[in-house]
């Protein structure tokens, strides 16, 4: 019976483990092995929303051990530290826990086909001061301490101005990039600000004294949707309040503020970078052909171009469409697709006979907050055409909810799908819309 180890359990590699343990590891014919140094784990395009207080994690979280006890696979909870392909062996580092006790020692662990679904960490792009002074969202735990910072820093700033320390004392956010991560978050901040001011959690007019900046290096927000449609997002954005400074590249990061190359001096109390990704530093210790963000390079069976015992898929992974020649973008739709693909085929005793990848392309959703989305979408076999049907408004916005649920549904299945969204629309009738401390 082979082993197949997956590396990562993110929207991919979860979804993976998934479908193989349904299919291979029920019927025993293949050990189906998941490792993750998180215990849970929660859709990255969530991020957003843990770091605005609008979604509880610990209420959307997937246990990986349950998950894996009803689908039939194992989860292995720990961090890849190297992988030697020679003797098809994989290091996994040790678990500490909170007091910084040793809970697992690390492990070896020995593998017939490996698949890479490490997801993607921020790229900085060498700007001096980025890494030491900006947050980031590739993870709960760092979406988490951007939300409990900025609760705190609306209290702070309150407290000040009440008293008369700092008379004119302000919240100044800045989010670099303007990516579907930067416009959604900037977004989701602004009504976060007013509802804290509603319950009274701090003293602060959210219209004025919450300052939210989005500084992007391109000529546009949104560059993954049409032009006009960024134009209305862009707009949108304005009348919330929100400032966009596109045509803006950021020279340096310092602890109280964002300088862009023109010279401009944006004050800063929050630096957000949502600016890119590329590939975590382990995929460099692999021995395998990498781009230049770092990201593992596969053919057209998404196995990696040295080891076809080693395939890639989701943000870690680097694959070129045959089609059109183009790279396939860093989505979670790619990832699922991906995953679909490879739960078909990882089956297969030959490696060198394996179908070709296609990707295809269904379009763009990004949330405007939590009544508005804009997005594209195309049909299957052009149905809608080759440039798609624009969707705005609630319509877009209960599309984008949807995508979430296609994610739960492939995990738990329809009736636990239609379970957790009830529970969840009755948990927001009756909590607060953000959380309060």
């Amino acid at each position: 019976m082979q082993t197949i180890v997956i590396a990562g359990g993110g929207a991919g590699g979860l979804e993976l483990a998934t479908r193989l343990g349904d299919r291979l590891g029920r019927r025993r014919r293949a050990r189906i092995v998941l490792i993750d140094r998180s215990p849970t784990h929660v859709w990255k395009p969530l991020l957003h929303e843990v770091a605005s207080g609008k979604l509880d994690p610990q209420v959307h979280q997937v246990e990986y051990s349950a998950q894996a006890a009803h689908h039939h696979f194992e989860f292995v909870h720990g961090e890849v530290m190297s992988v030697d392909r020679t003797a098809q062996a994989i290091d996994i580092g040790a678990c500490h826990g909170g007091d910084g006790s040793e809970h697992q020692p690390g492990r070896k662990l020995h593998y017939d086909k490996l698949v890479l679904a490490f997801g993607a960490v921020t790229n900085f792009f060498g700007i001096a001061g980025a890494a030491e002074h900006s947050m980031t969202l590739d993870s709960v735990d760092q979406a988490e301490q951007f939300r409990q910072r900025l609760v705190a820093l609306c209290v702070q700033k309150g407290i000040r101005r009440e008293t008369g320390i700092e008379p004119d004392a302000k919240v100044n956010v800045v989010i670099v990039g303007a990516g579907a991560t930067g416009v959604e978050l900037a977004a989701e901040l602004h009504h976060t600000a007013h509802a804290l001011a509603k319950y009274n959690i701090h003293a602060l007019d959210p219209a004025r004294d919450v300052r939210i900046r989005i500084v992007e290096r391109g000529d546009r927000i949104l560059p993954q949707l049409d032009a006009k449609l960024a134009r209305n997002a862009e707009q949108y954005l304005r009348s919330l309040g929100i400032e966009v400074c596109t045509a803006s590249g950021v020279a340096k990061v310092t602890s109280d503020a964002v300088h862009d190359e023109a010279g401009n001096v944006h004050a800063s109390d929050i630096t957000l970078w949502a600016a890119g990704v590329e590939g975590p530093q382990v995929c460099a210790t692999l021995g395998l052909r990498l781009n230049r963000l770092r990201q593992v390079l596969v053919g057209p069976s998404l196995q990696t171009v040295d080891d076809p015992k080693v395939f890639a898929i989701g943000d870690c992974s680097s694959h070129v469409c045959s089609v059109n020649g183009t790279v396939i973008p860093p989505r979670a739709q790619a990832a699922h697709q991906q995953a679909v693909f490879l739960a078909t085929v990882l089956g297969e005793s030959d490696e060198k006979c394996l179908p070709h990848f296609q990707y295809r392309d269904y379009g763009s959703l990004v949330s405007l907050g939590p009544f508005v989305a804009v997005g594209v979408l195309i049909g299957r076999l052009g149905k809608f055409g080759s440039r798609g049907v624009v969707v705005d408004g609630m319509l877009a916005r209960v599309l984008y909810r949807l995508m979430y649920r296609k994610h739960v549904l492939v995990l738990h299945g329809f009736v636990s799908m239609v379970a957790q969204t009830l529970s969840h629309w009755l948990r927001g009738r009756l909590a607060p819309p953000v959380k309060l401390h």
